[in-house]
Order: C-alpha cells, then sequence, then structure tokens
C-alpha cells in the first residue's frame, strides 16, 4: 500500500471535512485558502487515491437505543492466520460489535460493542461473542460513561 503524500492544503481538507463532512466545496475552499476548483480537484485526488473512504453520519446512540456499552477482551485458543482469519469475518457478522482490534499484549483481541443494555448484551455475549471461532475466554468492561467519543480525527 502505497501512502499518499499529502501537503499543508490536503491536510487543511481532511481536518474541515472531520469537523463537517456535509461542507459545501465552496465553504471548504474559503476555509483552507484555496478558490472552488484547486480544493475540488484536491478532494476528487483524497477520494481516489483512498484518502477519503467515505462520508457518513453521526448518531446520538441514545436516539437509537444503543447507549450502553462494553470493551470486551477476547483470549484465542489458536493464533494462526487461519484462526485469526476466521475469527474476523465472523466478528464482521455481528452488528453490536462496532469495533474490533487485533492487540498485542495479555489477550488477543479488544471488541467494543454496544448495545440497548445490560440483559441485550449478555445476550449477544452468550449467544454471538462467547461463540466466535477459536475464543476460549472474555473479559468484559462496562462503560459507565462516555467521555470522548469522536471517531477518526486527523491529528496533524
Amino acid at each position: 500500500m502505497i501512502q499518499t503524500k499529502l501537503d499543508g492544503f490536503d491536510r487543511a481538507i481532511l481536518r474541515e471535512l472531520a469537523i463537517d463532512g456535509r461542507i459545501s466545496v465552496t465553504e471548504l475552499a474559503s476555509r483552507i485558502g484555496l478558490t472552488k476548483s484547486p480544493a475540488q480537484a484536491r478532494l476528487r485526488r483524497l477520494e481516489a487515491e483512498g484518502v477519503i473512504t467515505g462520508y457518513r453520519a453521526l448518531i446520538d446512540p441514545h436516539q437509537i437505543d444503543a447507549a450502553h456499552i462494553a470493551f470486551v477482551e477476547i483470549k484465542m485458543s489458536d493464533t494462526r492466520e487461519l484462526a485469526l482469519r476466521a475469527f474476523n469475518e465472523a466478528v464482521r457478522k455481528v452488528p453490536e460489535i462496532e469495533e474490533c482490534h487485533l492487540i498485542a499484549g495479555s489477550f488477543d483481541y479488544l471488541l467494543k460493542v454496544r448495545s440497548r443494555d445490560i440483559a441485550t448484551y449478555r445476550r449477544v455475549l452468550a449467544e454471538h461473542i462467547s461463540s466466535l471461532p477459536h475464543v476460549t475466554s472474555t473479559s468484559t468492561h462496562v462503560v459507565m460513561e462516555a467521555v470522548k467519543e469522536t471517531g477518526a480525527q486527523p491529528v496533524f
């Protein structure tokens, strides 16, 4: 994978889009100090090169009855490539699993699971997470308060 070279204008575009993905090209150009045509060309290039992979709405989880968050440590019985691939494929099929990360440490994966409440989480754990391929044990950490949840933000 070849990493795209980003200059100051590209980084400014990414910062602005991270704040407001629905900003008009005219407003974006104004904020970053370019005219509309070069700003639009840069935006299209960033999309074409895969730097910008898409746009989405940020949804208030309380409004859709999905405010309960749990982080789940997963220990695997097998960490060879074939086992990891099987686990990864199965995780992608569980809608309540919002994030899944392979971890270097005392456990193998860390999952972020979003559900309606603790009872729903317990069902997801029992029916889906515990039966994922090669899982030997789980440890759950229930979130009491989400202090900062912003999604991916540029750090430049």
